[in-house]
């Protein structure tokens, strides 16, 4: 198989980076990091990256590839290069470039070290010195996010973290929740009040680009909403994200829509909303906004605050009312009975 592929390459002295085009023969099973051996062994030995185990698991040969990051090691290069398309090869985003392919990972460690990723035991764990036994499906809240390999990807695709280097970021939030989530943490409190602030939970767009992008299915944007409700449901909510949260809840419980004209108020304050009066009247002339009075409201609400009681009845509170992408714990809990072989009336 005939491969062209362009790599990013960058000079660690002056910084300046261009693209180089690698003409290369390889079997149609390769995967990209057989790629990039090969041009490190017969083209051009400086070609700088990181790799390890070669089977999705150390996360070190996270790159991007025409903009997706993905590991190289688990990327078939027959699909990249599919009707003769040269892909792009570039170091992963948000992270600073040492040579080529390999980015300084110390910022992505800082983030990790900062939520204090280590377990607090209570007074009533490890007594005698033993271990705390804990049943499994007490850590069922936890499991996906025990699966990241530390691989960048999401730290890569965070929009937030682009716009906002100082937001804790993807990567050390699932390594919060890990703790939080844990039955036998006893700081749980600490942990949300400060994780609660600036740069924190609430600064996350929910784009979903880390769930998308994550090679192992730990879906970090769940971690960060169980971590949001987990706060708001011991009432650390005093950030705006909180609030604006909270108050999206509150609209749509009273009237079944979203009363556009209040949240400003509930989110940001009074006083913040006095000084864009101006703007809200701009905004009024050109119908852009709705009045705030009379309030608008949905028919025939019923069947939704019905459906609301039901799932209050169900003790949905905090981490356990987040709806999730379960794609990792699909792989884990699938049991292949013999009454249904694999493959057979699969959902």
């Amino acid at each position: 198989m005939q491969v062209r592929l362009h790599v990013q390459r960058s000079d660690p002295v002056t910084g300046e980076t261009r693209l180089q085009l690698f003409e290369l023969e390889l079997p149609r099973e390769a995967t990209l990091l057989d790629c990039l051996e090969q041009i490190k062994d017969e083209v051009d030995g400086t070609l700088a990256f990181r790799r390890s185990c070669r089977e999705g698991i150390c996360g070190s040969c996270a790159v991007r590839i025409d903009g997706r990051t993905a590991l190289a090691c688990r990327t078939p290069v027959a699909e990249l290069v599919a009707e003769g398309h040269a892909p792009t090869i570039a170091p992963i985003g948000n992270l600073p470039v040492v040579r080529d392919l390999v980015v300084e990972m110390e910022p992505m460690w800082q983030k990790m070290r900062a939520v204090e990723p280590f377990l607090r035991p209570g007074p009533d764990c490890g007594l005698d010195g033993r271990e705390t036994p804990i049943p499994s499906a007490r850590l069922d809240a936890v499991r996906k996010e025990s699966l990241c390999i530390n691989c960048g990807a999401c730290v890569s695709e965070c929009d937030a973290m682009t716009v906002s280097p100082e937001f804790l970021g993807p990567h050390a939030l699932v390594k919060a929740w890990r703790l939080v989530g844990d039955p036998r943490d006893d700081a749980v409190a600490p942990r949300l009040k400060g994780l609660s602030g600036e740069h924190g939970i609430w600064e996350c767009t929910r784009c979903y680009l880390c769930n998308e992008r994550c090679p192992k299915g730990v879906d970090p944007r769940d971690a960060i909403a169980k971590l949001g409700a987990e706060a708001i449901a011991a009432r650390i909510d005093r950030d705006r994200g909180a609030r604006h949260a909270k108050w999206f809840v509150t609209s749509a419980r009273t009237t079944g829509w979203l009363r556009e004209s209040e949240l400003v108020v509930r989110t940001l304050g009074l006083a913040f909303s006095f000084a864009k009066i101006p703007l809200a009247l701009r905004l009024f002339r050109r119908g852009k906004a709705p009045l705030p009075l009379p309030r608008h409201r949905a028919r025939d609400l019923a069947p939704a605050r019905e459906l609301r009681h039901i799932v209050a009845g169900q003790d949905r509170r905090g981490a356990l009312g987040i709806v999730q992408g379960e794609r990792a714990l699909e792989r884990i809990d699938f049991i292949c009975s013999p009454e249904q072989p694999v493959g057979e009336d699969e959902p």
